[in-house]
């Protein structure tokens, strides 16, 4: 079974080609998701996060309040740095205990910080979303409801989309201009084919 990575810079479109691989069958874990169910449900983490962030990081109820820790870590390097240092480790471990079930050809991991939390190790091939800035900047004001500035200020956050994209074996173009879905179908054919040889 091949592992696959999938990347790419906020509003790139990698989630919508994660959702197009899942139609074809292909079995996906989706990264940033899964970090924000174990800071909810791991009880370790939660600590972690109470005793770095403050006992406000979770409400009375054990929710985790995305507010608080957002207006921390994404004012400081440092403390995004320290949040991650936490919660990358623990979905490292749920992914290998996720990719460990699974009997498909080839899987697929989707994490937007693939290469920045070290998480590409371990991975057969990796696929790179790429978009022009503007359309991805239009996309994530729309989506999230937030202004440029702050849009800007968490691409920073990201690995420059040039080099990014020098790093993956794959590229899916989500420019607006050519079709995505010919570019989907057209990397799962060859990634099953990729899987095979992988058997022989």
């Amino acid at each position: 079974m091949l592992k696959i990575g999938l990347t790419g810079g906020i509003g790139s479109g990698k989630t919508t080609v994660a959702k197009v691989l899942e139609v074809l069958g292909v079995p996906v874990y989706y990264a940033d998701d899964a970090a924000k169910q174990l800071m909810n449900t791991n009880e370790a983490l939660k600590q972690q996060l109470i005793s770095n962030f403050g006992k406000e990081t979770y409400f009375e109820n054990g929710e985790l309040n995305r507010k608080h820790l957002a207006a921390i870590v994404f004012n400081s390097k440092e403390k995004l740095a320290l949040l991650n240092s936490f919660v990358h480790p623990a979905t490292i471990a749920d992914a290998q205990e996720w990719f460990s079930k699974q009997t498909a050809p080839y899987v697929v991991k989707e994490a937007a910080l693939l290469f920045e939390s070290g998480t590409a190790e371990g991975l057969d091939y990796i696929i790179g979303v790429t978009a022009p800035l503007t359309i991805r900047l239009k996309r994530v004001m729309n989506r999230d409801h937030v202004p440029a500035e702050e849009v800007k200020r968490r691409m920073a956050n990201q690995i420059d989309e040039q080099l990014k994209m020098k790093l993956c074996d794959f590229a899916v173009h989500n420019n607006e201009q050519q079709l995505l879905l010919p570019q989907v179908t057209a990397l799962h054919n060859h990634l099953l084919q990729k899987a095979k040889e992988a058997t022989l």
